[in-house]
């Protein structure tokens, strides 16, 4: 692309407003509402599922994590959403039908956990026959549709921010909307504290079903209608007042050639790429492996009513709002952005083992204190990395780099998810200990972390920017075919 192709772009983009700052925490209320939807799946359903039904948690950490193990699709989806409107938008009308989607999906979700439940209750334990199978089957296939409809909205929502965006603005707007993430987990953690707080069972017993089944089917009904009010409310007109996506048309064909195989032979033709992907790879499985038993952790070891398990994830909420505030502003500029993020990933490491330690000891004090910790150790792990990542991304082919390491980030993110509940049914038959076998998922946790710090010391922005723009060329041109 030449520069006289640029200099008309951007003569074109003038007579397009610029985001304004309400207009980004409004955009920020889409991602407040998937942070609820996140709070649903990975602090309610999990620990229902786990601590007070007894579905194995193979089983449970398994479908849960199906929806990120879609995220293939997502790259199908964008360059859907590039080619062909929806509603009339390129962007809004996918992400409104797939938050819709997503919504229906979650309260059938829960549905199909009750009849599991039933299931349980009536043979006296978890057992495999015609019910469980099937049950367990469609209820993967739920997680399937959610996934593909949580990336039908969320894809297209990143390249709305694309479209609607400059170089000069783009990370005020993304820093805003990603902070906002946060705050609905954090929301959604005080509200389920607030809402489940008065749920308690026979001890040794659990809650009964009929006491969860009313309040949780309130909660997995009102909360996606919520969610899909607050996307109407953050799309609402922005596409049409703000959207560049028109008059950037002419790299539009390019885009929507980059294919899931043009895009993996991107980041494994350089040594660095392929160094940076396998980085980003462990971190995503140190971060997420305890997604799916952080709950069930404080119900079984702890003691901890379900309301007190959710507002863990507040704990946790919180901290990552501190690591992103502070990080940014006060961290990279004066340790640099390599030793920024191997300080988070060596205090990710120190949370893992607090954590264990509180569960040693049974103090639920400790255990908030090492979530708040984990929390700002994994913010500034995350902005370490997004700032090595922006270096890492060649200028010609910034959405391929971007849009494959988030593919590879969420399918991590689903291994991790299952990994978890596997490390967990391990450790609960090595061991006749809950606390050794939720100790086991954590110290698997810390060995990845500190994995990839020996992979983040491999790490050289100066040769990536050496090598890649060649191979990139190569690739995008098919030599490499």
């Amino acid at each position: 692309m030449t520069s006289n192709n640029y200099q008309s772009i951007s003569l074109s983009d003038t007579t397009i407003p610029k985001v304004n700052t309400l207009t980004m925490f409004r955009l920020g209320l889409f991602n407040l509402g998937i942070g609820l939807i996140s709070v649903l799946t990975l602090a309610v359903l999990n620990r229902v599922m786990i601590a007070e039904l007894g579905i194995p948690a193979s089983i449970a950490a398994g479908v849960l994590a199906i929806s990120q193990l879609v995220s293939p699709t997502r790259i199908w989806l964008g360059q859907l959403s590039d080619g062909k409107k929806l509603f009339g938008f390129h962007r809004t009308g996918y992400i409104r039908l797939g938050v819709i989607i997503s919504g229906i999906a979650i309260f059938f979700a829960i549905q199909l956990v009750w009849l599991l439940g039933s299931n349980i209750i009536i043979n006296n334990g978890w057992q495999w026959n015609n019910v469980t199978i099937f049950v367990s089957i469609l209820l993967a296939i739920v997680f399937v549709v959610q996934g593909i409809a949580t990336g039908a909205c969320s894809t297209p929502f990143t390249a709305l921010l694309v479209d609607i965006s400059d170089e000069d603005n783009r990370s005020k707007i993304v820093a805003t909307i990603w902070s906002m993430l946060m705050v609905g987990i954090v929301i959604g953690g005080i509200s389920g504290k607030i809402l489940l707080n008065n749920l308690s069972g026979v001890e040794g017993e659990g809650i009964p079903l009929a006491t969860l089944q009313a309040p949780i089917n309130g909660i997995f009904l009102v909360v996606p209608i919520i969610v899909v009010i607050l996307t109407l409310v953050a799309t609402w007109g922005v596409e049409k007042k703000y959207s560049r996506f028109r008059q950037r048309s002419s790299f539009q064909d390019r885009e929507e050639g980059v294919s899931f195989k043009k895009a993996l032979k991107i980041l494994t033709s350089s040594r660095q790429t392929g160094i940076f992907f396998s980085f980003l790879v462990m971190i995503t499985l140190s971060l997420f492996m305890q997604e799916a038993v952080l709950e069930p952790y404080g119900a079984e070891v702890f003691n901890m009513p379900i309301g007190d398990t959710t507002l863990l994830n507040s704990f946790w909420g919180v901290g990552i709002l501190l690591g992103y505030g502070t990080t940014g502003f006060f961290v990279v500029p004066r340790l640099g952005k390599n030793n920024t993020t191997r300080l988070g990933c060596i205090l990710v490491a120190l949370s893992f083992g607090l954590i264990i330690f509180s569960g040693l000891t049974q103090t639920p004090s400790v255990l908030k204190g090492a979530m708040v910790l984990f929390g700002i150790a994994a913010g500034i792990t995350t902005i370490g990395a997004i700032s090595l990542m922006l270096d890492l991304t060649a200028a010609e082919t910034a959405g391929t780099f971007v849009g494959a390491w988030g593919l590879a980030q969420s399918l991590s993110r689903g291994i991790a998810i299952a990994v978890g509940g596997w490390i967990l049914d391990l450790g609960r038959f090595l061991f006749n200990n809950p606390w050794l076998a939720y100790s086991l998922v954590f110290v698997c946790e810390a060995l990845c972390i500190i994995g990839a710090i020996a992979l983040l010391n491999r790490v050289n922005v100066q040769e990536f920017q050496a090598t890649t723009r060649k191979a990139t060329a190569m690739v995008m041109e098919g030599d490499l075919d």
